[in-house]
């Protein structure tokens, strides 16, 4: 099979048009690497685009509009787009939350999604929505993993965090630090070890090794500083242990991520949002992408916001976008060769 043939068809989604999502989309397609590692294409509006490419001073991108992705030149220098008929008439004004902007970034999520589950794309690059504006255009849904999780009818959706070697998950991202003691119980930490663990094992890890983090200061100090990791935290990892999964802890979450960075384990389990992500951000702050695992087909995203504060004024970084784009690639591409090898393991037996 030709390495041309090999590439991941990666879709990538301009984001909320109010924000700096166009922006960062623009300088990703104008990132050859990307072109090396994948077959990416843009889902979005032309106008939204085409303003992004003059906010960025680019002129030397065309743009070739494409119905489906097997219309794809996959070419550097031109911009496969496909854009979706909704809001095709609003007048999109940077900065603010808009209602059309959110229908337009909304349908650019479900076009991948329909895409993803006819199986004609590997993986999917998202640019940043607005909750805010979401909730305006009555979207019933308050981020990108819900409407993934939902709409793939999927059964769970693990976010992991990957900067470097790091990569982490978490027992609860957006709720409250009392709430999410609450969530750290035996049942829920089993059920994310264990689904870790299928997931991996679908890239081609043979035997994932999961790192657990401890939720108190120094791991409880045997009951003194907390008692969740003797009532809950180490009975789930042990639990976990006898299913033949390499989870290990828990273990002091001052010293579980500098650890990690040689990449000691494979993954960390975090208990909560904060506890991961300062780990992450302060190790590097760009290159910090979200994957969604457990969906059937690969989700990056960006680790910031839609900056509506500096959207239009040419000074949006497309850093993060550009390592989102390539990190879903690498893990799609990952998955797809762990899939033929499976497939012709099968043809061998028969």
């Amino acid at each position: 099979m030709s390495e041309e043939l090999q590439k991941p068809v990666m879709a990538i989604t301009l984001g909320d048009p109010a924000g700096i999502g166009p922006e960062t989309v623009v300088q990703t397609m104008r990132s050859a690497m990307i072109y090396d590692i994948c077959k990416p294409f843009v889902i979005g509006h032309r106008d939204s685009f085409e303003q992004a490419m003059k906010v960025c001073n680019v002129d030397a991108l065309k743009i070739h509009m494409i119905n489906d992705p097997s219309e794809a030149y996959y070419r550097y220098g031109t911009v496969d787009l496909l854009q979706t008929d909704v809001a095709n008439d609003a007048k999109i004004e940077y900065g603010y939350p808009q209602r059309d902007a959110a229908l337009r970034a909304y349908s650019y999520i479900t076009k991948s999604i329909d895409l993803g589950m006819a199986g004609k794309i590997d993986a999917v690059s998202t640019a940043a929505i607005n909750k805010a504006a979401l909730k305006m255009a009555d979207v019933p849904y308050i981020g990108h993993t819900e409407i993934y999780q939902e709409l793939t009818h999927s059964p769970y959706a693990l976010t992991m965090f990957n900067v470097h070697k790091l990569r982490v998950f978490f027992v609860s991202r957006h709720v409250s630090l009392r709430k999410a003691c609450d969530l750290a119980n035996h049942d829920r930490i089993l059920e994310f070890l264990k689904n870790i663990d299928t997931e991996f094992k679908k890239l081609g890890f043979k035997h994932p090794t999961i790192g657990v983090a401890a939720l108190n200061p120094h791991v409880g100090e045997g009951g003194m500083f907390g008692t969740e990791e003797i009532t809950d935290i180490r009975p789930a990892v042990e639990d976990a242990q006898k299913l033949g999964i390499c989870a290990e802890g828990p273990l002091s979450a001052d010293a579980i991520f500098a650890l990690n960075l040689d990449g000691h384990n494979d993954c960390i389990l975090s208990m909560y949002h904060d506890q991961g992500h300062i780990a992450c951000k302060t190790l590097d702050f760009e290159h910090a992408v979200t994957i969604t695992l457990g969906l059937p087909f690969m989700r990056s995203s960006v680790d910031h916001g839609t900056a509506f504060d500096i959207a239009g004024k040419g000074t949006a970084q497309g850093r993060s976008m550009i390592e989102a784009t390539r990190v879903a690639a690498v893990y799609a591409k990952m998955g797809m060769d762990y899939k033929r090898s499976q497939e012709q393991n099968a043809g061998k037996e028969e």
